[in-house]
């Protein structure tokens, strides 16, 4: 079924269209404009709705024209059916130097409306619209409870949001313990809950409402505390649909309980980021929930990151890799009281420290797609080298004396 939408000022000939285009069963109406969107409203209107096809009403046909040129530009394929109360040979010529094939008018006769449809569907089978979708949707998943995967998460996503075309959405999935907001001291009004509730209608004017902005990041907290909540797969569908045209990378912070629609989550997830610490308890369930992602086949997009590791830990890097099975993508040294600073602050790790270097990192390897590089440690020849002594300093008299 062709998914569509009606733009047109006229709302009689609106509700014609609309009637004649339902006895037909193979369109469906998704949203319906009374007026000319600008280039930008266009803009947020397409990634929302997603629609193959856009009825253009033709009474103000500058106005109408300009819409369709935009439609082209910001997705190309989208296919224009020009509609007006007449068909006038000098607005069918029109149109059609503008780049428009199928042009109705009233009556809207059942058989040349089937017609239209027809052909429309065909072309958009061949050609689909390309509206943009990114396909970088990053899960934190942590081996078990008070691992810092939710540290990772947000400090990650806050670098990865500052970096150029890397508009940024964190979802917090933890329904049973979410603490995104907690560590941000943000008091919001909506949750990843009411999201998913509105998820099948959602559109460029619910969505700001829900989410909130903190720098350049967007959050969609887990809000008040319902381990009993369960999201349906359906709505998670809906949900990281629209995001995914929206937004250059959407992360997620799931509770590690596996729930049905973390699963899904998994399964809609480019990379999978398994956060574990360097202790026996959180290594022995990282391994479980391996085996458990190898079971689903999503063993190919885990990622290891291993929290709070100390050079000399009981339990090195080495044997941590020899347990799981699998490499370590990065380690995060334990820095309790950067971080503690962060919490009271409402705030990130400060960048400038080891950890959120570290952060700052893993953000740059997701958006390169690249692992990231590891910190260059100076040699032995290095260290034994007398250091240069500065220059002393001049001042400033002195060069105006001379």
């Amino acid at each position: 079924m062709l998914r569509a939408v009606i733009i047109c000022p006229d709302r009689a000939l609106s509700a014609a269209l609309r009637e004649a285009l339902e006895k037909t069963r193979k369109v469906s109406v998704l949203r319906t404009l009374e007026g000319y969107p600008g280039e930008l409203d266009l803009v947020r209107f397409l990634r929302a709705t997603a629609p193959d096809v856009v009825f253009l009403g033709m009474g103000n046909s500058r106005q109408a024209l300009a819409v369709a040129a935009n439609a082209e530009a910001h997705a190309p394929g989208m296919q224009v059916v020009a509609v007006n109360r007449t068909v006038a040979p000098e607005a069918l010529l029109e149109t059609m130097r503008a780049g428009i094939r199928e042009f109705l008018g009233l009556p809207f006769e059942t058989e040349a409306v089937q017609q239209a449809v027809a052909r429309v569907a065909e072309i958009v089978e061949r050609n689909p619209p390309a509206i943009g979708s990114t396909e970088r949707v990053l899960s934190f998943l942590p081996s078990k409870p008070g691992v810092g995967c939710s540290t990772i998460a947000l400090n990650t996503s806050i670098m990865l949001a500052q970096l150029p075309d890397s508009k940024t959405l964190l979802a917090d999935f933890d329904l049973n313990c979410g603490m995104i907001a907690f560590m941000l001291q943000m008091d919001a009004a909506h949750s990843v809950i009411t999201a998913a509730e509105n998820a099948h209608q959602m559109d460029e004017t619910l969505w700001p409402k829900l989410v909130a902005s903190v720098g350049e990041l967007d959050v969609l907290p887990a809000g008040k505390l319902a381990p009993g909540h369960r999201i349906d797969a359906l709505q998670i569908g809906h949900l990281i649909e629209f995001a995914r045209r929206h937004y250059q990378a959407i992360c997620v912070d799931l509770s590690g309980i596996l729930e049905k629609f973390s699963v899904e989550l998994l399964h809609e997830s480019k990379e999978i980021f398994l956060v574990c610490t360097p202790e026996v308890p959180s290594l022995h369930l990282a391994r479980e929930k391996l085996h458990f992602l190898r079971n689903l086949e999503l063993e190919s997009r885990v990622k290891v990151l291993l929290n709070r590791a100390a050079r000399h830990s009981l339990i090195p890097v080495s044997e941590v890799e020899k347990v799981l099975g699998v490499p370590v993508y990065m380690s995060f040294p334990n820095d309790y009281l950067g971080v503690h600073r962060a919490l009271t602050s409402g705030k990130h790790v400060n960048p400038s420290s080891e950890l959120g270097a570290g952060f700052a990192a893993l953000a740059k390897s997701i958006r390169n797609g690249e692992p990231p590089k590891p910190a260059a440690r100076p040699r032995l020849l290095d260290l034994l080298r007398p250091r240069k002594k500065p220059a002393p300093a001049v001042r400033e008299d002195s060069l105006l004396a001379s």
